[in-house]
Parts: structure tokens; sequence; C-alpha cells
């Protein structure tokens, strides 16, 4: 079990305080990322080896890059906090606990990507999130944190204004393009790219979208330096990082600790085991829309992007979903693919038909007329959906389908037999 002490939630009583988190050298970073030129702080940032820690694991200094330099249009900030996947539950744990660790990392981030405002897009189920949000924001404007006040508190003339969006209970609005319609009060279709946000975004201006947990680092690794960031975790995917483990396991919770950590650690060390010492029959490693892992082959998978793509699934956001030899694997496929099918936005052929079709020969072999001839037609029809829509969630639906057939079909002709 590693000795490594948290840093994003750290555990501090009431640090969701404003004076309590200044206590503990709260915006220290924000000031000191004032004196600093934009292009330092994107050089310390991309030395760091941060990745994005919403699903594609992007590097974040390499995304903030992009930016454009001139100045001729308004540069904006989008922080997403629609954490709308099942299996998803991370971002609500700072929103609640360091708020502020946050803001100040939109701050750094603002002064390195020169922006005006800032958004930070709260789903709408999270209302009790929301308030709390807005309350560390009101306080962070009162004591001259954000806003015009930034100049005199921080002196110079890098000014930038934090908004908080709640979102309207749409999946699809975690998207980024999709979350840039919603927020500008259009129909959230996600766009076509390119141009990619950081040329064409909000309002037609440039824009970065980063992922709660991805700001929230960015403080901590100009306080202790991008040389302490890279030696925590997995060398090509380093770091702290948030995992959120849920279903059959004996602890369920939000666990910082380093990224790269053994699936079988994380599963039976850190959330206590399976209830009745049960085996593993399944497990998804990073929210609903990733592709599933057999109990049976968990020895030695580690939680970080590279060695998660070698066993062919993605970290996406940590969120582990463990289910135990009892599961029945239809059943759950099902529930998956009612969500996608209901959350799809209609603007794709292949995702809109496709996950209604999926979803009604789930639902015929739930109900005991199911063949295994529809196992090929699932497969089928998950494969026309991959990779043929104009954003990644006719991917989210299909890759549980599929990969759960080619991984499962054992289980899944044993179910049909029954």
């Amino acid at each position: 079990m590693t000795d490594y002490q948290p840093v994003l939630l750290p555990g501090t009583p009431d640090l969701h305080r404003i004076d309590v988190y200044e206590q503990h050298g709260g915006y220290g970073q924000a000031r000191r990322a004032m004196s600093m030129s934009p292009e330092e702080i994107i050089d310390v940032v991309k030395d760091s080896g941060l990745r994005g820690r919403g699903g594609a694991a992007f590097p974040t200094g390499l995304k903030w890059s992009f930016m454009p330099k001139d100045g001729e249009k308004p540069s904006y900030l989008c922080v997403n906090g629609d954490e709308s996947e099942p299996g998803s539950f991370k971002d609500r744990q700072i929103f609640e606990f360091n708020p502020h660790l946050m803001i100040e990392g939109i701050l750094i981030a603002g002064r390195a990507l020169r922006i005006k405002a800032a958004y930070i897009y709260i789903r709408g189920e999270y209302e009790k999130w929301v308030q709390m949000v807005e309350k560390a924001v009101a306080d962070a404007y009162a004591k001259g944190y954000v806003g015009e006040k930034m100049k005199e508190t921080f002196g110079g003339d890098f000014t930038c204004d934090i908004y908080v969006h709640r979102g309207a209970g749409a999946y699809i609005c975690g998207e980024e393009s999709s979350l840039m319609n919603s927020i500008e009060g259009i129909r959230p279709y996600p766009r076509v790219k390119p141009p990619f946000p950081a040329q064409v975004g909000l309002w037609g201006c440039p824009t970065t979208i980063n992922n709660v947990e991805t700001i929230a680092n960015i403080p901590v690794i100009l306080d202790k330096g991008a040389e302490w960031f890279k030696s925590i975790g997995a060398e090509k995917h380093p770091g702290p990082i948030l995992y959120g483990i849920s279903g059959h396991v004996n602890k369920p919770g939000v666990y910082e600790l380093p990224t790269g950590m053994l699936l079988t650690e994380l599963i039976y060390d850190v959330a206590g085991g399976i209830p009745g010492d049960k085996k593993v029959k399944m497990v998804i490693p990073g929210g609903s829309s990733m592709p599933p892992l057999r109990g049976d082959q968990l020895e030695g998978v580690r939680m970080d992007a590279e060695s998660l793509k070698d066993v062919g699934s993605a970290i996406g956001t940590a969120g582990i979903m463990v289910m135990d030899e009892d599961t029945d694997i239809t059943r759950i496929l099902t529930r998956i693919t009612h969500f996608y099918k209901v959350e799809s936005c209609g603007q794709c052929t292949p995702c809109r038909e496709g996950t209604g079709w999926m979803l009604k020969v789930l639902n015929r072999m739930l109900d005991g007329d199911g063949t295994p001839k529809d196992l090929d037609l699932l497969h089928s029809v998950a494969k026309n959906i991959e990779g043929n829509t104009v954003c990644a969630l006719g991917d989210a639906a299909a890759w549980p389908v599929k990969f759960t057939i080619e991984r499962f079909r054992d289980e899944l002709e044993a179910e049909l037999q029954r």
C-alpha cells in the first residue's frame, strides 16, 4: 500500500471555507502566477506531464499551447463539472471539500491562457454542489481574488471573472462543444470539428475546456514543482488521481492515490474487497463507457492510460465499477444501453437509431426470447455506431456492447439458456 499523502483532498477540516484555505497557503500560487508570463506557466504544466482527468487523458500543457496569443478576440476557459456518466462521482468531492483549489487553478490557468472569463459548468442534478461552488466563488470575489479587484490584490493588469453555470440534466453536455452550446443558450448538439475550441469556441472565440480535477492539480504543480508531480505514479501518466470505486466492494468511495496503481490493489486493499469474498466477474475501469475487463484478467493491470490501453480498455474518469460473480451481465448491459439511448441527443443517425435497436434486442434477451444470433446482431449494430458519429457518445454507447460480447460471450450465452 502506498504512503502517498493526498493534496487535492487532504482531509483538512473546513477547507471549503476561504479563511481556512488561506491559512493553508491558499491563493499563494495564484499570486505567484501573476508575476509569471503565460509562457512560463504553460511550460511548467507541460513539464509536469499532467494529462486531462476528464476522460481523454490529453496532455494539459499541450492543449493550453493551442490557444492563440495575438489577443484579437477575448479568450475563455470552461471547467467541465458535468460529471453525468454512471460510475463517475469524483468532481463533486472537490466542489464540496476543496472548491478554492479549483478556483485558484482557474486563476492560474486564466493567466496562462489570457482569458476574459471562466465558466464552471456543473450538472443540473448537483444542486447542493452548485450552491457550494457559488458560495466559494462569491467569497473569492469578496476577497478580491476574482474580478476587477484582482488588480489591487495581485498587482498587474490581469483580471478575469468566474461564472457558475448549471446544466439541465443532459449527459451530452459533458462533451466539450455541446457544453459550449449549452452555455451560449442554444441547443447543445455537439459541433463538427475542426474548427477546434482553441480556434472557435464560445461565441466564436478561443476557448479551452478542462475537467475540474485537471484544474485542481494546477496550484499543486506550481507549489510542489513539475519534478515532484512527475515523480508520482506512472511515468507516462503521472500525478495523483481521484479513483471513484463503486459496485460490489466493501468500501466504495473516492480515493486520492497515484496513477498506475494495480487494479487488484485498489479493489482488495483500498476498497476492502468483495462482500462475501465472492469472485469478481467484471470490472469497468473508467466509467460506464469504457470497455470492460474480465475478472480473471485483472492480475497485473495498472490504472493509467497506457497500461489500460495495452489491455484493451481506457482510464476514462477512473471510475472503477466492480461486479461480482452473481452479476447478470445481460441486465447490466441493458441498463447501460438504456442510459445511452435516453441520453443520445439525436443528431447522428447511427447513435439515435442504433442505441434504440440495441436496447430492443437486449430487452428481448431479458424477456427470455433471445437467441445466440442476437449477440451477433448486437455486435454488428455496435460496430456500425462506433466511429460514425459527430461526438464520442456513439463510441460510449457502442463499446460496452461490443466489448462485453467479445469478452463475455460465454456468460451471455449461458444467460440466454436460463
